[in-house]
């Protein structure tokens, strides 16, 4: 029988470190790919809080005697680090509907670019008076006008 004998070859010289510097290369690229993560989701974070912002003010604006403005009412139910770039316009009960809008800057983890705003927009049925609920109590009262 012959023996093979394996032969272990060994690194020279001149090929020790190419790992490391292969990596060094290739790390810029893992960097902006995480990055670019990052701010993906910052944005969906951003959009998710403008709906958020625009259903309460369209909310207060449609009750009878809100104890808030509608802007505030938006802005309070922003998470605080987005409510400083956010803006919020809603109109009153016309048509018997009340809409807001709420724009929320995008904040950029990549420095020098800029990314724009989200912008949400919801409707809301307005109050009539008491909702409808007295009326329909006086009548299954017998007090109906």
């Amino acid at each position: 029988m012959t023996r093979h004998r394996v032969r272990v070859r060994r690194a020279s010289g001149r090929d020790r470190g190419s790992a490391s510097i292969e990596f060094l290369g290739f790390l810029p690229i893992l960097i902006l790919v995480a990055l670019a993560a990052v701010q993906l989701g910052i944005a969906a974070y951003a959009a998710q809080q403008a709906g958020t912002a625009a259903r309460a003010a369209a909310r207060t604006a449609s009750l009878d005697e809100p104890r808030t403005s509608p802007q505030a009412a938006g802005l309070a139910s922003m998470s605080g680090w987005l409510a400083d770039g956010a803006s919020i316009g809603s109109g009153g009960c016309g048509g018997g509907e009340a809409r807001a809008t709420a724009t929320v800057e995008i904040p950029s983890v990549i420095p020098g670019f800029d990314f724009g705003s989200a912008e949400k927009s919801a409707t809301m049925p307005c109050d009539e008076g008491d909702g409808g609920a007295g009326r329909a109590a006086q009548a299954a009262l017998g007090g109906g006008r």
